[in-house]
């Protein structure tokens, strides 16, 4: 179940602009936002944030790797990550700071800290 939602997630990364631009098909209010971070260690990780009413999603890029992540509940910024219970990426941002964690086991540890959003 996991690669076909993996598969039309990435199929889909394309026409991200396009969802921009409303048309019949496409609901007003769906936005999408395209970001770079520059983080510790000199990594720069460019993200597009999809919002939509019944989607809301983030893919970043990070060392020559996409991964796309769901929006997950958070206490305090906006919290994305792969719905299942085995090993995963984190992506937790807030105001302009984001920082990538990698989850397994119910543990988080932080693998790429310090990213700022640049101007």
């Amino acid at each position: 179940m996991i690669r076909p939602v993996l598969t039309a997630a990435l199929l889909m990364l394309p026409g991200l602009p396009a969802l921009a631009q409303t048309t019949p098909e496409t609901p007003a209010e769906t936005q999408v936002l395209t970001l770079r971070y520059q983080c510790d260690r000199g990594v720069e990780v460019p993200a597009t944030y999809v919002n939509a009413a019944d989607l809301s999603l983030a893919v970043i890029h990070v060392e020559g790797t996409q991964i796309t992540l769901f929006s997950e509940p958070a206490a305090s910024g906006a919290r994305y990550g792969w719905p299942s219970d085995g090993a995963s990426y984190v992506w937790w941002t807030k105001g302009p700071e984001a920082t990538l964690y990698w989850k397994e086991a119910g543990e988080e540890v932080a693998i790429l800290t310090g990213c700022q959003e640049k101007g």
